[in-house]
């Protein structure tokens, strides 16, 4: 007990010097406390889905509920009708720019249409005929080169949808087109302001899909249908009208037609999959 004893009381003394020692270790404590609370906490970014993987499985997708998927062509027949839409919204609004009129859009069940627009011979009409034909290039290449992040895809989606609508105010007045864009616009204002709020990233998805479907439009329906004079009930074609208004023969007018589409699809590929490069590329 007296040896327990002098432990103590020798634990217990202090001298001047372990006092100078303990302030300076309390004082070192402090001083990396307070680095520690001044400096950010960083942390390892989510990654994203980028625009090329968002494309690919896309393009995946569409060609296994194309081509697997029992009932697939059903499923798609609503986008089907809606690259029907953009062919015939890109004859009626070039009308418009050009100063010409338009008047109506119609979209038949068997993913036919017509628009009842045009301007002026010569120039302007021609434009109006190549508008319905490469509206469907241009805008797939649009949403292929700048569609990229969750951001940006709501609000093409929210826009495409509000165009849709104004179009079924305006101008759609079949019974067809009136309820399958009245679909693809509640499909597209869910997905805009209702669905995938905890993984906005497949809004970049869903608007790579749309450019997918009217990409592969473009490539089977449109890329025919420029080599047409007239069309199944006698009528001129749009290369037909275009060859009435410029001159040359209408396949001349295809294969301008043509080289245009597919150099716009192009142009979007390569700005889908240039962006990874150049974001690499810049600091931080």
């Amino acid at each position: 007990m007296r040896h327990l004893h002098d432990q103590v009381r020798i634990i217990d003394h202090r001298d001047p010097q372990s006092d100078v020692h303990l302030a300076e270790y309390r004082t070192t404590v402090e001083i990396v406390a307070s680095e520690c609370h001044r400096q950010p906490i960083v942390t390892a970014a989510p990654k994203t889905l980028g625009p090329r993987g968002a494309i690919l499985i896309a393009a995946g997708v569409y060609f296994v509920v194309s081509s697997w998927v029992p009932g697939g062509p059903t499923l798609l027949y609503p986008l089907t009708l809606f690259t029907t839409w953009v062919h015939e919204m890109g004859h009626g609004l070039t009308a418009l720019i050009c100063g010409g009129s338009f008047l109506e859009l119609v979209i038949n069940r068997d993913a036919g249409g017509y628009a009842r627009a045009g301007a002026s011979h010569g120039w302007p009409d021609a434009l109006v005929a190549a508008g319905g034909l490469l509206a469907p290039p241009l805008l797939g290449a649009v949403i292929l080169g700048t569609v990229h992040g969750p951001k940006r895809a709501r609000v093409f989606l929210g826009a495409l949808a509000l165009g849709i609508v104004l179009s079924l105010v305006f101008y759609v007045r079949s019974v067809t087109g009136i309820v399958a864009m009245s679909a693809v616009a509640a499909g597209l204002a869910w997905a805009t302001w209702g669905a995938f709020r905890a993984n906005p990233e497949r809004r970049v998805l869903l608007a790579q899909f749309l450019a997918i479907i009217l990409a592969v439009d473009t490539l089977t329906r449109m890329v025919s249908y420029a080599f047409m004079g007239a069309i199944s009930t006698g009528e001129t074609s749009d290369v037909g009208h275009i060859a009435e208004n410029l001159g040359g023969h209408y396949k001349l007018w295809g294969v301008v037609i043509t080289a245009l589409a597919v150099s716009l699809l192009a142009l979007g590929m390569y700005f889908a999959w240039r962006t990874p490069r150049a974001l690499a590329r810049k600091p931080g």
